[in-house]
């Protein structure tokens, strides 16, 4: 009882203090997945109070419906009167209040352990912001206080905000998005921490994992000094948290302005799946300059009720893949030859996606709400990733500044214009135009036409000439191969067509998707598409027996060889000195 009765006395002191929100944080049976959430508006002038829940979470582009998860919403003046409370929109209530503190409440489900979303269960709660936090319009730019009250079994809170003093798991914020930038890990999870480019990380374990402590501070250290090194000092951050959930399976990140939250599967820290978890904190962690601070301009502030669009999430998420890739090899955890095999794979994306010659890497950012985050049997054939294709931009553009400035510049002169003149010059985002002004500023020639033909059209970006002036040369492991083509992609572990390839035999013959099939050349199909080609060559005929909508169909196809490429990169033999000290530039020694 004096625990509580001290608590209370401090949260009204730090009310007192100047904080003009106040969220409390309730988790009475945390095993069925909810918490019950405070939230207190100070000194509501009066009038119509319109209460918000975001509908999305930055850096992941779809809308959420997080209003989904909310029950029970109420509302109550500072005397405990209830106050009406009307639902205007689908995220939006309504409260008529007098002028006063306007308290509401309401109990919120987390049931999905995703980087973008909230999950609370008997072991741990893992909270998003802006899943969980309601706002009000006038009170964004309004310091915040947040009290944690765990679970009776909870001992731990990993969340990079302030501490307050003089309460216990009470944390403050200077706005409201600050606060839902930074998650919360709640339960008993392990919190080690390493000192790297003179800040303090933390990082907070959840779940059983196979890592070896020491290790992992002193490789995630290298990293995030290399990270450093790509924008120069000083470091942004004054502490850096991340939160790592070690999970059966699954895997992704989602980044924050100083922290971020990662999963991994637990027993993946050995060979391979190590370098791939390095690869995944470099993503995250260059995400702390690039995105949270060098931004495009319409990231920020934030509309929380609609989407926001811009045209650079190549360059948020694209240059960010490529970047992943270049630190680790930096770090010391790829060779010379894993590095090319990644910048040659990003370039195998782009001449293999079929839809790179329907939708231009700026609509691919564009219309990330749509078609992104919402993919279906015909993406493939209509759209393009904006990390695939924006990592293999950078490569190319990398290659070109080094070659045009015989290996004195490269991209990363462009991330330090774009992050010392936007974010710490102007404190706010760059446009389009200030993007290409920035990479031509450094290559030092004009590129206009490599934006207006690569990025905001379709044209084929000429990867082989690019390679071959930097000093590389492209090869395709296909070139000399047979390899038969039908255009068909199966459904996993079943005879029914998942999707046809746009302008394949299949897609020519009139297949489509759904079609189950019964036999292939009059042979039963039993799932084994590689098996029943295998007698098949090119400009044969083949005939495919369909099961469609209970009727039977036969097509005929006319198999025709491979239209994909499976590139590597490797040096030119016969440099220059000129041109080895360009590919030592990226590569180092050769």
């Amino acid at each position: 009882m004096r625990t509580i009765i001290l608590s209370v006395f401090g949260f009204l002191l730090l009310c007192s203090a100047g904080n003009a929100q106040d969220y409390t944080l309730d988790f009475p049976h945390p095993e069925t997945h909810y918490a019950h959430v405070t939230a207190t508006f100070k000194k509501w002038k009066g009038g119509n109070l319109e209460i918000h829940i975001p509908v999305w979470a930055p850096g992941s582009y779809l809308v959420r419906e997080f209003s989904k998860n909310v029950e029970s919403f109420r509302a109550a003046d500072a005397n405990g009167k209830p106050l009406k409370v009307v639902k205007t929109r689908k995220n939006i209530w309504t409260v008529s209040a007098e002028k006063g503190d306007v308290k509401v409440e309401y109990d919120l489900y987390a049931n999905e352990l995703s980087v973008r979303t909230s999950y609370i269960d008997a072991e741990h709660a893992y909270l998003n912001g802006t899943s969980v936090f309601v706002f009000a319009k006038e009170y964004l730019s309004k310091k915040v206080n947040v009290k944690v009250n765990p679970s009776n079994n909870w001992k731990t809170i990993s969340v990079a905000l302030n501490k307050n003093t003089g309460e216990e798991n009470s944390f403050s914020a200077d706005n409201y998005d600050e606060l839902v930038d930074a998650p919360f890990e709640i339960g008993n999870h392990k919190v080690f921490s390493f000192e790297s480019c003179g800040v303090k990380h933390d990082v907070a374990m959840f779940g059983p994992a196979n890592y070896n402590e020491e290790q992992l501070k002193k490789d995630m250290a290298v990293i995030t000094e290399q990270s450093l090194n790509v924008f120069g000092g000083p470091h942004p951050c004054k502490n850096y948290l991340f939160i790592v959930h070690n999970l059966i399976n699954g895997g992704g990140g989602l980044e924050h302005k100083n922290s971020t939250t990662l999963q991994t599967e637990r027993n993946g820290y050995i060979g391979n799946d190590y370098k791939d978890f390095l690869t995944l904190v470099a993503h995250e962690y260059f995400h702390l300059w690039n995105v949270k601070r060098m931004r495009p301009k319409s990231l920020g502030p934030f509309d929380y009720d609609n989407e926001n669009y811009t045209n650079l999430l190549f360059v948020s998420e694209g240059f960010t893949a490529y970047y992943e890739d270049l630190i680790v090899f930096r770090s010391g955890f790829y060779t010379r030859d894993e590095f090319l095999q990644k910048v040659a794979n990003s370039f195998s994306y782009s001449d293999n996606q079929l839809g790179a010659a329907i939708q231009p890497l700026n609509e691919a950012s564009f219309d990330a709400w749509i078609k992104y985050y919402r993919p279906n049997e015909n993406s493939n054939n209509s759209s393009v990733s904006y990390y695939s294709k924006g990592s293999a931009v950078a490569a190319a553009l990398d290659m070109i500044i080094r070659t045009k400035t015989n290996g004195k510049k490269s991209l990363d002169d462009v991330m330090q214009v774009l992050y010392q003149t936007y974010f710490l010059g102007y404190d706010r985002g760059f446009t389009d135009a200030e993007f290409q002004q920035a990479v031509s500023q450094i290559t030092g020639v004009e590129m206009k036409d490599f934006f207006k033909n690569y990025v905001y059209n379709t044209q084929r970006i000429p990867f082989d000439s690019i390679a071959a002036d930097f000093g590389l040369m492209l090869e395709d492991n296909f070139a000399d191969d047979e390899k038969v083509y039908l255009g068909i992609n199966l459904q996993s572990g079943k005879n029914t067509i998942g999707s046809v390839e746009r302008n394949s035999p299949a897609w020519t013959a009139g297949l489509n998707v759904g079609d189950e099939v019964v036999a292939i050349n009059d042979v039963r199909f039993t799932g084994d598409m590689n098996n029943a080609l295998s007698e098949v060559h090119i400009d044969d005929q083949v005939v495919l027996l369909i099961s469609r909508g209970g009727l039977i169909k036969r097509f005929t196809l006319r198999a025709t060889n491979t239209p994909y490429v499976s590139y590597y990169l490797v040096l030119t033999e016969g440099l220059s000195d000129v041109k080895k000290n360009i590919v030592k530039s990226l590569l180092g020694d050769l």
